[in-house]
């Protein structure tokens, strides 16, 4: 474990945080972050392909975590991603480069049954990246400083700003549009982040979780009322290294 880490959702990290490890969410690596890239099967392309700029010997310090639908992580041939690491592991196998069990995902699921009540497959729901994130930094540190996270209730502000979705789409999809409109919705699947930014804020009543720019604090409950963090057991030492071993 580590002491303190920081999940990082801008477009760049903090130019000063009290944590030695950063995780950054879809961002390709930089020479500002200094130890955790966390990086989904949606932006392998985006973060080994196309940052040719990115040397090899920055890399050194960084660990990349991949999950994705069982369909993408097969290991019959036929699992795209997993063959693209696979691929990756054979031209850079220095890369610290893990992927996340199946196993390990079903766990994340019944987490967010236990946390919200909801069954993620019949809700039709999506974990985000941040679910997996957050879930994640929870067993590596002790102290957790998110930056670019809006608390739950953002959206319901009589006029919250207006800034896309994405940093990188300035022309995208607008924030609180895309969080009410994958949270109302109930055909297809949908990212909760409404839900689970609420799941976020009553882990940080109990855990050592602090959210910045902008600055939040989840309001207080009664101890009654909190029940739900003991349910955060998913353990970092069980993760099997695909990229080193079984081939």
């Amino acid at each position: 474990r580590t002491q303190c880490l920081s999940v990082v959702t801008l477009h760049s990290p903090p130019s000063r945080t009290q944590c030695l490890s950063v995780v950054t969410l879809h961002s390709p690596p930089s020479r500002t972050q200094w130890l955790s890239v966390v990086t989904t099967f949606s932006s392998l392309q985006d973060t080994v392909f196309i940052s040719s700029n990115i040397t090899f010997s920055s890399l050194q310090d960084t660990v990349f975590i991949f999950w994705g639908p069982s369909s993408y992580m097969r290991r019959d041939g036929k699992g795209l991603v997993y063959n693209n690491l696979r691929l990756m592991n054979q031209v850079l196998p220095k890369l610290k480069v893990y992927i996340i069990s199946w196993q390990k995902m079903l766990e994340f699921d019944e987490l967010f049954k236990k946390e919200t009540g909801k069954d993620r497959r019949i809700s039709n729901s999506w974990l985000s990246t941040g679910w997996f994130t957050m879930t994640i930094a929870l067993e590596l540190c002790d102290r957790i400083n998110v930056y670019g996270m809006v608390a739950p209730d953002h959206c319901r502000e009589p006029q919250p700003p207006s800034v896309p979705y994405h940093y990188y789409e300035p022309l995208g999809p607008e924030e609180c549009a895309m969080y009410i409109s994958h949270e109302r919705g109930r055909r297809g699947s949908h990212h909760r982040f409404i839900t689970e930014k609420r799941v976020f804020a009553s882990w940080a009543r109990t855990f050592n979780i602090h959210f910045y720019q902008p600055d939040w604090e989840p309001l207080p409950l009664a101890p009654a009322n909190r029940t739900q963090g003991e349910t955060v057991s998913v353990s970092i030492h069980d993760w099997r290294p695909e990229m080193e071993v079984g081939w």
